[in-house]
């Protein structure tokens, strides 16, 4: 259930952002992801190793549902016939063409210059909380 629970006013005059809650933080176990509806916009809500990071589901390379994406890590070079990640459960990866991005800050792997949409998370009252 999303609750907005107040408005913001940013100090640099930007337009007010609502808050969120998402759900209590046990509900979203490291490696899990929540999609929901805030404010007309879908965002992804991710627990990546306890610490939590939300995207708008909307790949900025080309509009795919970015957050529906695998949940991957960064392949790193090995002398054996086998895949070994870094980063594991760090990077999304956009089921439409393969773009990925950094969870934790939207980064593309691909072209630095290139960000998904991220928003900032809280923890308040045992819950997570989505500045939108």
């Amino acid at each position: 259930m999303i609750d907005d629970t107040s408005i913001m006013q940013s100090s640099r005059g930007r337009k007010a952002s609502r808050v969120h809650v998402v759900c209590k933080t046990g509900e979203l176990r490291p490696g899990e992801r929540k999609v929901v509806n805030l404010d007309g916009k879908s965002v992804g809500v991710f627990n990546v190793d306890g610490r939590f990071y939300a995207l708008l589901n909307y790949c900025p390379h080309k509009g795919g549902a970015l957050c529906q994406g695998p949940v991957t890590g960064t392949a790193l070079p090995t002398d054996r016939y086998e895949y070994v990640y870094g980063r594991e459960g760090a990077i999304l990866r956009c089921a439409w063409h393969g773009w990925e991005f950094d969870i934790t800050t939207g980064e593309s792997l691909v072209d630095p210059r290139t960000r998904a949409r991220t928003y900032p998370v809280a923890i308040e009252n045992g819950e997570i909380v989505v500045h939108v």
